[in-house]
C-alpha cells in the first residue's frame, strides 16, 4: 500500500509520535481558512517553479475549497512590497533582504530556507579593465536597492576600504542591470542568476567578485499573521516547498528544464545557476547558522544607513526567524520515513481513509485504538 506523506504524518501526529501541525489530539479541528492562499514564484527560488508547474499545493488544498494564487517577484525588494501590502501569504528574499524589511517595519516571518546559493557577484562588461573591487571607486554601479546583490556591493566595497558613498549606484530591478551593463551605461553591475549566469555565457560578462559568504541564504517569508491565523495551512505550504525541493535534487535535468522556461533562458544558462550556484542539500529550519550570516550585514546595514537610528536589528532577528512549522515538518517527514516502512498497512490503510475523507475526530477516535493495540504500530 502506498501511503501519503499527509496520512502518515496526520495520523503520526494524532498519536503524539511528531508534533502536531497546527491542531492537538483531543481538540476540534474548526479553523476558518482562507479562500485563497497567495504565494510569490522566482526564477531565483527554483523549488517555488517546480511547485508551480505541477500544482501540488493545488492539489494538497483543494478538499479544503481553498484556491491558490501565484505572482511573479522580480527580486526580493518586490516580495518585500508584496507582503507589507499584504498582496501575497509568503513571499522569497534572500536573508539580508528579509532582516531588513524586518528591521523596518514589516511584520513578516521567516518560515522556511529554500537554498543556499551564490546568487549574485560583481559583473563587469567583456571589455572592461577594471581589475579589482578597489578600481570601482567613482564608478557607476547597477544594482536593486534592498536586495542581496545590493547589500553584496556594499560589503564587497567595505571590505575593499571603500562605502556606498564611494560609488554611483544606479538603482535599476535585475533585468535592467543587466541591460545597463552590457550597453555600457554603467561600469558594473551588483548582479543576480539567471541574469547573471546569462550575461556571461551570452555577452560576455566577466565576474570581477565573487564570496559566496556574502550571499544570504533564500528565506520564505510569510506574514506573521497569516502563520498565527492559518498554522495548518502554513506547514502544508511547508510541506509541498519540502517536495519540490526533493524532486529538484532527484530530477536535477528536468528542473533546469522548467526554470529555463518559466525564465526564458537558456538551458545552459539555467544549468548553470542550479548546478553551480545553487546548494539545495541544506537544513530547511531557519536556525542559528541564518542568525549568523546575518549578522555579519548588521553593521551595513547601520554603516550605511538602511535602518533608522537606534533601530534594534538584532531584536529584529530575533523576531524575524520561525522555525516552528518547519521543524514539524522535518520531524514528521522522518518519522513518516521510518514510521510507514513498518506500519502494518491495514491500521495505515484505514488512517489513510479516514485522512482523505476529512474525518479529524474518527482519526483522533482510530488512533487512540491503535494505543491500545502496540503490536500493530512499530515502536511502541
Amino acid at each position: 500500500m502506498t501511503f501519503t506523506r499527509r496520512t502518515v504524518i496526520q495520523a503520526l501526529a494524532a498519536l503524539g509520535v511528531v508534533p502536531a501541525l497546527g491542531w492537538r489530539a483531543g481538540e476540534t479541528i474548526a479553523q476558518e481558512q482562507p479562500a485563497t492562499v497567495r504565494l510569490d514564484y522566482a526564477y531565483y527560488n527554483p523549488s517555488s517553479l517546480v511547485l508551480r508547474r505541477f500544482g501540488w499545493l493545488e492539489e494538497a488544498l483543494a478538499a479544503d475549497g481553498i484556491g491558490v494564487e501565484w505572482v511573479h517577484s522580480a527580486g526580493s525588494n518586490k516580495a518585500n512590497e508584496f507582503l507589507r501590502s499584504e498582496a501575497i501569504d509568503f513571499g522569497s528574499t534572500a536573508g539580508a533582504a528579509a532582516l531588513l524589511a524586518r528591521a523596518n517595519g514589516s511584520p513578516i516571518k521567516t518560515v522556511y530556507i529554500y537554498s543556499k546559493p551564490e546568487w549574485t557577484a560583481l559583473v563587469i562588461p567583456a571589455d572592461s579593465t577594471i581589475a579589482s573591487v578597489a578600481d570601482l571607486k567613482g564608478k557607476k554601479i547597477a544594482a536593486t536597492k534592498g536586495t542581496d546583490p545590493y547589500f553584496f556591493l556594499l560589503r564587497s566595497l567595505n571590505e575593499a576600504g571603500l562605502s556606498g558613498t564611494d560609488v554611483e549606484v544606479v538603482n535599476l530591478q535585475h533585468p535592467d542591470g543587466r541591460v545597463a551593463l552590457e550597453r555600457g551605461d554603467v561600469d558594473a553591475w551588483a548582479g543576480l542568476d539567471p541574469h547573471m549566469a546569462a550575461s556571461e555565457l551570452e555577452a560576455g560578462s566577466k565576474l570581477l567578485y565573487r564570496n559566496i559568504d556574502f550571499n544570504t541564504y533564500g528565506f520564505l517569508n510569510a506574514r506573521e499573521d497569516f502563520v498565527a491565523q492559518y498554522p495548518e495551512l502554513t506547514a502544508t505550504v511547508l510541506e509541498q516547498y519540502e517536495r519540490a525541493r526533493a524532486w529538484i535534487q532527484e530530477n536535477p535535468d528536468e528542473a533546469a528544464t522548467i526554470l529555463a522556461e518559466e525564465a526564458k533562458i537558456t538551458q545552459e544558462v539555467a544549468e548553470r545557476e542550479l548546478f553551480e550556484r545553487t546548494v539545495l542539500d541544506i537544513d530547511p529550519v531557519p536556525g542559528e547558522t541564518h542568525a549568523e550570516v546575518l549578522r555579519a550585514v548588521i553593521p551595513i546595514f547601520v554603516a550605511e544607513n538602511q535602518v533608522k537610528p537606534d533601530t534594534d536589528v538584532e531584536a529584529a532577528l530575533a523576531a524575524l526567524l520561525a522555525p516552528e512549522t518547519a521543524a514539524s515538518v522535518v520531524a514528521a517527514e522522518e518519522a513518516a520515513q521510518s514510521f510507514g516502512a513498518g506500519a502494518n498497512s491495514v491500521v495505515m490503510g484505514k488512517a489513510e481513509d479516514l485522512v482523505h475523507r476529512g474525518a479529524m475526530r474518527q482519526i483522533l477516535r482510530f488512533t487512540q485504538d491503535i494505543r491500545l493495540a502496540p503490536a500493530t504500530h512499530p515502536g511502541r
